[in-house]
């Protein structure tokens, strides 16, 4: 499944929606987009499932990057 992470590139700063970031994880959990984020240290804001309708929009996006996990 494909989950698209919101995150911020500094855990040590306070959070500002303006410096959100987005990145596209190949997965086969939650669980697993956050344990293999874990170091990197992200603060990571929310994860979400790209299913059907949301994935095809996502993937018409020139941003559009699916790492593997």
């Amino acid at each position: 499944m494909i989950y698209k992470v919101y995150y911020q590139e500094n855990m040590h700063e306070v959070p500002v929606r303006e410096n959100t970031k987005t990145m596209y994880v190949e997965a086969e959990s939650v669980r697993a987009v956050r344990a293999a984020l874990k170091e990197r240290e992200l603060y990571v804001e929310h994860i979400q499932a790209l299913e059907d309708g949301h994935l095809e929009y996502e993937k018409k996006s020139p941003d559009f990057h699916v790492e593997q996990v």
